[in-house]
């Protein structure tokens, strides 16, 4: 298994918010990034969560093995309305949506630095 990925699109809500929940669990293992999420109050984790536990289930393996190893929040489609203002014009409303694209690797041993004294 190289990575294993999950997708969620037109999620309603501005990329702008969700990229400051991006930006927290990037580069972190996903049994961590689980615990942030949990935790969080912003309307972005358990969406973020939700998708972070779908690539675990793609991934086929355990939680702590596994280290997000790209995030990215992208913008989706744009709705667009009209709010009624004075003299009979209006000006333009802009609802956006983001496209979340989640994906999570097995983590690498990392080698234990010696001291320089062993021989």
């Amino acid at each position: 298994m190289a990575t294993a990925t999950a997708q969620l699109k037109n999620y309603r809500q501005a990329p702008r918010k969700v990229r400051l929940v991006a930006d927290l669990v990037r580069g972190k293992t996903a049994e961590h990034a689980l615990a942030l999420l949990a935790t969080l109050p912003k309307a972005a984790s358990l969406p973020m969560m939700k998708l972070l536990k779908s690539a675990i289930a793609n991934s086929g393996e355990q939680a702590q093995n596994l280290i997000i190893s790209n995030i990215a929040v992208n913008g989706g489609i744009v709705f667009k309305r009209s709010m009624p203002r004075a003299r009979g014009r209006a000006s333009q409303i802009l609802k956006r949506t983001s496209h979340i694209t989640l994906a999570v690797s097995k983590k690498t041993p990392t080698p234990r630095k010696t001291s320089g004294q062993e021989k």
